[in-house]
């Protein structure tokens, strides 16, 4: 979809904000409410506006130990590729998962409240998925940067 100046302004302005008014976000590009409105249905008819969510603050919620798991696979047929994605799909405690090229064929984030919970995670949950061959995890020692923000 092409982008004109005002749409990626519009979405600049939702990314920051998104529970802004449509008449807040028409004072701010200099359009009438109905236009910003119909530029807003128009992104997300085209898919450039997935959805629209609350960012939580883990630490706040108790589930502030932020670990990157690396996964290696047994093997790499469809079936073990497709069987793993799913799983992992279903699991909680994973905001992300990645096929990734490399030494390892997965990256997955994963957050839970502390060490023992993620001992928990990898001995019931996700050494026991199938065509799992190795797992390498690191832990967070700090957050430097985290942001949701495409600038465009």
């Amino acid at each position: 979809m092409n982008l004109d100046t005002i749409d990626k302004d519009l979405l600049k302005y939702l990314q920051q904000d998104a529970k802004q008014t449509n008449k807040e976000l028409s004072s701010k590009l200099g359009l009438s409410v109905t236009a910003v409105y119909e530029r807003i249905k128009k992104l997300e008819r085209g898919g450039v506006i997935r959805k629209y969510v609350a960012l939580i603050d883990t630490k706040k919620v108790n589930h502030g130990f932020m670990v990157f798991c690396h996964i290696k696979l047994e093997k790499h047929a469809n079936d073990a590729i497709g069987y793993f994605e799913t799983e992992v799909a279903q699991l909680d405690e994973v905001l992300e998962c990645f096929h990734v090229s490399g030494e390892y064929d997965y990256l997955l984030k994963v957050v839970v409240k502390d060490m023992p919970h993620f001992r928990t995670f990898m001995v019931t949950k996700l050494t026991s998925l199938h065509y799992i061959g190795s797992t390498q995890s690191s832990f967070t020692i700090s957050e430097v940067k985290n942001s949701t923000e495409i600038i465009l």
